[in-house]
């Protein structure tokens, strides 16, 4: 147990320093004006919106760390039989690490102004993430069809669980980039929600990056070579 807490402590201050990094102060859809840097004037408190998806992402957090926390207690149990990886899985993990980086050009590229570069920015990290999704569904069906059905053990259950829950997460971000890619088209869409928007995305989509990269380290066997090292140190 003291083994598994330190590992979701490591986590957590993983989660916390990457979230340090971005400044609540900040706003990033406007450049500072040349008045500004003369006067020395901060910029303005962040959008009520940014504060509540921080809190959203936080409560996130919570619920994968406990999840995480189940499974390391559950696996300890007779009867838990580990199960394999799908190859698909490390396929889908840099499906969605490369719609991450493509928000992330958006964000730089709203910046710039430069709007063509932006949509196509948008539309690739839609697109990539909707093959993430898919890429998910094609391995859990090949799981099924090997036999490593949902109520097989409990190895199974976690597994479409975590999964699934984190994809329902990826279909909401989806959702809210599919917006913004749509309003990134229109001709009189204001260039500071744009920017908001953009930014809301990046942060989101960064931030279910981190937590797959987290199940996938926990489902390939990687966290449990983490725990032994820390067993052999603490013993």
């Amino acid at each position: 147990m003291n083994v598994t807490l330190l590992f979701l402590t490591a986590i957590g201050a993983v989660i916390a320093w990457w979230m340090a990094g971005q400044r609540l102060t900040s706003k990033p859809w406007l450049e500072a004006s040349t008045v500004q840097a003369a006067t020395g004037r901060e910029d303005p408190p962040a959008p009520a919106i940014k504060i509540g998806l921080y809190v959203f992402l936080g409560v996130v957090g919570a619920l994968f760390s406990l999840s995480v926390s189940a499974y390391f207690m559950r696996m300890e149990s007779a009867d838990w039989w580990g199960m394999p990886v799908p190859r698909l899985l490390w396929v889908n993990t840099v499906l969605l690490a490369t719609s991450s980086a493509a928000l992330q050009w958006a964000k730089r590229e709203v910046r710039h102004g430069r709007m063509e570069a932006l949509r196509l920015a948008l539309v690739v990290g839609f697109v990539l993430g909707a093959f993430f999704l898919a890429g998910q569904v094609q391995a859990w069906r090949e799981l099924n069809a090997a036999g490593y059905v949902l109520a097989d053990n409990p190895a199974n259950s976690f597994f479409y669980m975590l999964t699934g829950l984190h994809g329902l997460h990826i279909l909401g971000g989806l959702v809210i980039v599919g917006r913004t890619a749509v309003r990134s088209f229109a001709a009189d869409v204001p260039s500071a929600r744009l920017s908001l928007g953009i930014d809301l995305c990046t942060l989101y989509s960064h931030f279910m990056l981190a937590v797959w990269l987290v199940l996938f380290a926990l489902f390939a066997g990687l966290a449990n070579d983490f725990l032994d090292l820390c067993r052999q140190l603490l013993s």
